[in-house]
């Protein structure tokens, strides 16, 4: 069939087997320089050649995918797609010689954990510790950020797993969580604030002073808004919205505002006369947080050895109240 035409018989097996590796560098290539002139350059084959692998492709496929412009290509609806599907693809091969290649050597590969902060980061520290000390030449990276971020970064395989919490019952389908442990929370402030060493406050009294909360789509967003809402009040006095808690440490500090902060955090930094507790009634507790991976997706080795350290660490952490 011509290229310039689109099938409407299904896509079967069999043709997309006929595509090669050397199709998908073609197509990764072609999607990102837009041009056939400089995606044969790439290649090291001539124009023609090019002209001809492109129309060898759309013809295995039995459909365009590219515009033929004057100055250069432009994918269509199925071109992009394609184009995602090879980029995918490719990355995948990466990943698979990358890793084969470590273990050859001697190596155990890689490992990309995503962790909330607060205690989920302590129990991280003692489980990286200790899977390093098992697994010396595996290479581990850390990316600390909110959960909401965490399980976008999960659906899209930029890390293997993470230790959070779920934003949304929906996500119950998609992923798999394994409860770890519970948080317990503080309010804080300088030490400088007038409310320190005072009895404890009540809503609305804390209502009125200026706050310093986490981002609206966080669990602990949540657990503040809900403790001034389920009294009928609002927050009046100021509020800066911040993920950082270096940041939320350093306004504190030289401000009067107020913050609702996981417990492990802030602890060490209470201990060192560096903040302060603010005495109250309100609930002290976060939604438990734990091990959350893909459903239907057998990890690798490194994250199975992973989970097995993290585990024994939350299992013989001291429990929270």
């Amino acid at each position: 069939m011509s290229p310039n035409t689109t099938s409407g018989k299904p896509l079967v097996l069999a043709q997309v087997s006929r595509l090669r590796f050397r199709h998908l560098q073609f197509l990764d290539i072609l999607g990102k320089t837009r041009n056939l002139r400089l995606t044969a350059e790439q290649m090291h084959i001539t124009q023609p050649a090019a002209t001809k692998v492109l129309m060898d492709i759309e013809e295995m496929l039995e459909a365009r995918l590219f515009d033929r412009l004057p100055r250069g290509m432009r994918p269509n609806e199925l071109g992009l797609f394609t184009l995602h599907y090879a980029h995918s693809a490719l990355d995948s091969h990466r990943k698979f010689v990358e890793e084969f290649s470590t273990l050859k050597q001697g190596g155990h590969g890689h490992l990309t954990i995503g962790a909330i902060s607060g205690s989920a980061a302590h129990l991280l520290l003692t489980a990286v510790a200790e899977l390093q000390r098992l697994r010396p030449l595996l290479v581990v990276k850390v990316l600390e950020q909110s959960s909401d971020q965490l399980i976008v970064w999960l659906a899209e395989r930029k890390i293997d797993l993470m230790i959070g919490r779920f934003t949304e019952d929906s996500q119950r389908d998609q992923f798999q969580y394994e409860r770890l442990s519970g948080e317990g929370l503080h309010i804080t402030a300088g030490m400088h604030h007038p409310l320190r060493g005072t009895q404890a406050p009540g809503v609305r009294e804390l209502s009125n002073w200026p706050w310093i909360l986490y981002p609206t789509s966080t669990a602990l967003r949540k657990v503040s808004d809900d403790i001034f809402s389920s009294a009928g009040l609002s927050l009046t006095s100021g509020i800066v919205e911040t993920p950082s808690f270096l940041f939320a440490l350093e306004l504190m500090q030289s401000t009067n505002m107020l913050s609702l902060q996981p417990a492990a955090l802030v602890d060490k930094y209470v201990r060192r006369g560096l903040l302060t507790r603010i005495a109250s009634e309100l609930p002290n507790r976060m939604p438990d947080f734990g091990l959350i991976t893909l459903q239907g997706e057998p990890p690798s080795t490194a994250v199975l050895a992973f989970m097995d350290v993290i585990r024994d660490i939350a299992e013989k952490a001291p429990k929270t109240a």
